[in-house]
């Protein structure tokens, strides 16, 4: 080291010196000042002398051999996890480390692009023996559910979705066996659907991010928005799941000290085209895919220590369908009570439709739905579930697609169906009927999934009522079992067993193969 150096380093030295015995006088100052100074307390609390006996001694590692390299394996024998990529990627990977190349400014440089474009999604296939009363068939179904994203910002972005092996609500399938199956008729044994048509497509962006790109300063609130053929799911897809034409525009991250409110969204929706109600049907008796429009809002709110949800929808029936129009409300609540129990309580009311000629009402009623999960010793893995329901006359979601289930698809597994083979359930509208299901799931080290579930409901003004989708009581037990074959291909398995006091039987089983990218 040359003198030049070392000079220069005594100086940057003897600064850093200093600092550092001033701070410790200072320090000392402080502990002398607090020592002379009276402390006060609160009078509630009580000043405990000091028990060196309460602490165990230090653990004595004489007897255990200092290794190095398993000390080294701590941190760098860790690994990335596996996990599944898109089928396509272009331009800035999703979910990857960096470092990443410089974003472009043409939208402003407070909203900086990215230009990524991502294709994903996921193909099943399953095989399945399923008789649902009337028809009894195996068969071999698939489908193939692809997404295209376009993210040219954080907050902005173009999707759209397909399903190129299904059209008209049918899958590809092979029907081979079962009573009911085209064996004398080689052309029907196997069904090629394809379907190039847009499921969805819709713009998604946030109105602040888009006005400070554009003008440079900062946005003090957030506007997220979206216009298309767009899905809109509410409530865990109980009051609302469904892809319309429309659009929707929220308020976000609210929140009011006064009233005790953490957080509060407000969603305002309206849908002109492919509005799917069970409730408005077309002259052919099927829900009507056109001539529907709606009008809503939903909030969420977190206050009382719990999370609410509500919501309000009207359904505008046109041209021959106005006399199907109603409204619709819903409210619930959701919290966990001490280390016992989660609980959510909704409840969903169509009213308001007025009939023709005095046809029968197809929306006119309440339905209360209640979900229960135990907390055990294993609140991860071990949760017990017990649901319960009970539906007036005819209650209706706000909207929902034909193949997303009825309103009871979150009572139980015994009231869904598995939208690929059509695996028999039990009625899922609700209508004039009540019950529920208790089952158990267990996910075992998180790497496995079992449901064991029995489910019932009866009929509420007698058997075989007009209007009523269930002609009478109805019981179940259903069995799941999920296992990751790895970061992305899943089996499962699926049976359940139904007995109808009024309709004939039902039966299932399934194994699928599921292939996620």
């Amino acid at each position: 080291m040359t003198r030049k150096s070392q000079n220069r380093f005594s100086f940057r030295l003897w600064p850093v010196a200093g600092l550092a015995l001033l701070a410790g006088a200072l320090a000392l100052a402080g502990v002398d000042r607090v020592a002379a100074d009276e402390i006060v307390s609160d009078p509630a609390t009580t000043q405990v002398e000091h028990d060196s006996g309460v602490f165990q001694s230090d653990p004595d590692y004489e007897d255990a051999g200092y290794d190095a390299e398993a000390q080294l394996e701590i941190y760098g024998g860790k690994s990335a996890y596996p996990t599944p990529r898109p089928l396509i990627e272009v331009g800035r990977e999703l979910y990857t480390t960096g470092p990443f190349s410089e974003a472009g400014t043409y939208l402003g440089t407070l909203n900086p692009t990215y230009n990524q474009f991502y294709v994903y999604g996921d193909w099943r296939t399953a095989i399945a023996f399923n008789d649902n009363g009337l028809v009894e068939v195996g068969q071999v179904a698939t489908r193939l559910n692809l997404d295209f994203d376009y993210r040219f910002t954080a907050t902005e972005r173009i999707h759209w979705f397909i399903g190129p092996l299904n059209g008209q609500g049918e899958f590809t399938r092979c029907e081979f066996f079962g009573d009911d199956a085209p064996n004398n008729d080689p052309d029907r044994k196997c069904d090629l659907q394809l379907d190039g048509n847009l499921d969805a497509m819709f713009f998604e962006g946030d109105g602040g991010a888009i006005y400070s790109g554009l003008t440079g300063n900062y946005s003090s609130i957030d506007v997220p928005f979206s216009f298309g053929l767009m899905p809109l799911l509410f409530q865990n897809g109980i009051w609302i799941e469904d892809a319309f034409t429309g659009a929707a525009v929220a308020i976000p991250a609210l929140n009011s000290p006064s009233l005790d409110i953490s957080n509060m969204d407000f969603t305002f929706f309206a849908g002109f085209d492919k509005v799917t109600n069970p409730g408005i049907l077309d002259n052919d008796g099927a829900a009507a895919d056109h001539n529907v429009n709606i009008y809503g809002a939903a909030t969420f709110i977190e206050a009382m220590e719990g999370y609410w949800e509500a919501g309000i929808a009207y359904l505008d029936g046109q041209s021959g369908l106005d006399d199907q129009s109603f409204s619709n409300v819903t409210l619930a609540f959701s919290k966990r009570y001490g280390a016992w129990l989660s609980n959510s309580s909704r409840v969903v009311y169509s009213f308001g439709q007025n009939r023709d000629n005095n046809a029968q009402q197809t929306a006119d009623g309440y339905i209360f739905l209640i979900e229960n999960s135990l907390i055990t010793n294993k609140p991860s893995t071990w949760v017990p579930y017990f649901n319960l329901f009970a539906g007036f006359d005819r209650p209706q979601s706000a909207a929902r697609a034909g193949g997303a289930g009825g309103i009871l698809k979150n009572t139980g597994i015994n009231f869904e169906t598995d939208g690929l083979t059509g695996f028999p359930k039990l009625d899922d509208t609700g209508q004039n009927t009540f019950g529920g299901a208790l089952g158990m799931e267990y996910l075992f080290n998180l790497d496995q999934q079992l449901v064991v579930e029995a489910a019932a409901f009866q009929v509420i003004d007698g058997e075989n009522e007009v209007g009523r989708a269930a002609r009478g009581d109805e019981y179940a037990l259903g069995l799941r079992y999920q296992l990751p074959l790895n970061e992305a291909w899943i089996l499962r398995a699926d049976a359940m067993h139904g007995w109808r006091m009024e309709d004939e039987n039902l039966a299932g089983a399934r194994l699928e193969i599921r292939r996620k990218f």
